[in-house]
């Protein structure tokens, strides 16, 4: 069932804007303009400048276009700030580019290649160019760079007659599978950033289950929606959905397993990812107050998307790992069917949980998917991934999401990838005092603190969780605070970011 008053919107970013060429003049011939990282030296009393990408090239460039790269810099005055960025108007009967880039590159760190990469990116956004790049010489750095060069070019709208001009990026790389790698991660998740800002009158429960539908066809991933009496035993996510005159919620299941590998997976560590996939969030019969938070709650299903990105990427890289994505999918409405405080339901598994605010309805879908993965799944490790609690925003702020789980190596290792991948993540204690917050006098739990002596909230949230994943292996990502953002800056739009998808591929591949 589709809305057909709402506007048609087609995502433009499902496929990836980076390709690899030649380290060669010739294949710089057709380029717009050329993109030239530099570094700047200041310790000693005349600036000096350096281009760490190929010299060669470089070289070549100049004596072409009758340049003098460093002349030009010290005209600007430039400081290498990374991201500065500086444009030369050139000609050559040779070349169609008419620009030099020059991209400043700070100190040619990860986190500071990628602020150069999407300020390079931001450059080309909405354009029909092509820019080729010799900006970064270490294949690993350059594969985070062109990521970002591909998200700090991401734009969405749907204003009427807008159109989405797709720039082109050209990489010089002697390992082309670098930047084929990076268009995949950057086409990942920029597909994700497309669900989550897509309006929440296009985007139902129905709506993302299709979507997820064409997803996995493409990219050969076996898939099943459950909808309606299917979900009997789902009494959260039903609680949460059946507020809404949409249709219904819906619970997606998608597997990944090697390429050729059908049936025996049992040698295989199984990951089950499950993720919250909140249409949108009014808060329910607990109306979610100020009434200007809800604006943004079209962005409460980025864990489902995250999830539903991160998984899409698999069958290019072929880890040797068993994937399962649960997304939870549902609608927060308010109605005559909406769940009130005071209300008992019966989650998957069996558990009992009290009802004591309707805006805390994530975690109720979650320990569905939480439990239904215990049950069915033998999974060796569950991750959950939610925008779950303005609480882990206050404490973490926007840069990095609160991850809890008991695992101390595990804890480390994927703040390691955080790191490294730029989806940076901090270990969160589970603090067992404040069980005694989740009791219920008629209910084997409450999903919220009863007792307000204690104001943890984004810790409460993971130990409520955490009764649901038994012995096993289990993490909670909470992404409040970094799923979204208030500014249009660096890698990240306004709105959706894709934060969990570059973790979650690192990780899954490297396990």
């Amino acid at each position: 069932m589709t809305n057909k008053t709402a506007p048609k919107f087609l995502p433009k970013f499902s496929a990836s804007l980076l390709s690899p060429i030649e380290v060669s003049l010739e294949a710089l011939a057709d380029s717009q303009a050329i993109a030239i990282g530099f570094t700047a030296d200041a310790t000693t009393a005349i600036t000096t400048f350096d281009f760490p990408a190929n010299s060669a090239l470089i070289k070549k460039l100049e004596k072409l276009f009758d340049l003098n790269l460093r002349d030009e810099l010290e005209f600007f005055s430039a400081t290498g700030k990374t991201g500065e960025l500086f444009e030369i108007p050139v000609a050559s009967d040779q070349m169609q580019a008419d620009r030099i880039l020059l991209l400043g590159l700070g100190d040619v760190t990860t986190p500071s290649l990628r602020q150069a990469g999407a300020a390079l990116g931001r450059k080309g956004r909405g354009k029909a160019t092509v820019i080729s790049s010799i900006c970064v010489a270490s294949h690993d750095q350059l594969k985070a760079f062109a990521i970002s060069v591909q998200l700090g070019a991401y734009i969405w709208t749907q204003k009427t007659g807008a159109t989405q001009e797709l720039p082109q990026f050209l990489f010089a790389t002697e390992k082309p599978e670098v930047i084929i790698d990076a268009g995949v991660i950057a086409s990942a998740i920029s597909r994700t950033r497309d669900l989550i800002h897509t309006p929440s009158n296009i985007k139902t429960p129905l709506w993302v289950a299709n979507e997820a539908q064409k997803i996995a066809a493409e990219n050969g991933l076996e898939i099943r929606v459950l909808a309606g009496k299917e979900l009997a035993e789902f009494g959260g996510l039903r609680a949460v959905g059946n507020s809404s005159p949409n249709p219904g919620p819906r619970f997606v299941e998608i597997t990944y397993h090697p390429r050729g590998m059908k049936k025996n997976f049992g040698a295989l560590p199984h990951v089950v990812i499950v993720g919250k996939g909140i249409t949108f969030d009014t808060g329910g019969v607990s109306l979610k107050r100020p009434y200007t938070f809800m604006t943004a709650m079209k962005s409460d299903m980025a864990g489902s998307a995250a999830a539903l990105g991160a998984i899409s990427a698999l069958s290019h890289f072929q880890p040797q790992v068993h994937v399962t994505v649960l997304m939870m999918l549902a609608e927060n409405a308010l109605s005559g069917t909406s769940q009130r405080p005071s209300d008992v339901i019966t989650q998957y598994g069996g558990k009992t949980v009290e009802i004591l605010d309707t805006d805390a309805e994530g975690r109720l879908v979650l320990a569905d998917g939480i439990a239904y993965a215990v049950k069915n799944l033998n999974p060796d490790y569950i991750i959950d991934i939610a925008t779950l609690t303005g609480s882990a925003t206050l404490g973490l702020g926007r840069q990095h999401a609160a991850m809890y789980t008991r695992d101390e190596t595990l804890a480390k290792e994927l703040f390691a990838i955080g790191q490294r991948s730029g989806d940076q993540v901090w270990h969160m204690p589970l603090v067992d005092d404040y069980h005694e917050a989740l009791e219920s006098p008629i209910a084997d739990l409450s999903h919220v603190t009863a007792k307000k002596k204690f104001s943890a909230g984004s810790i409460t949230a993971a130990l409520f969780l955490e009764q649901f994943a038994g012995e096993h292996t289990w993490v909670h990502l909470d992404i409040a605070g970094v799923a979204r953002s208030e500014v249009d800056a660096g890698e990240n739009p306004k709105g959706g970011t894709g934060f969990g998808v570059r973790l979650l591929i690192d990780w899954l591949t490297t396990l």
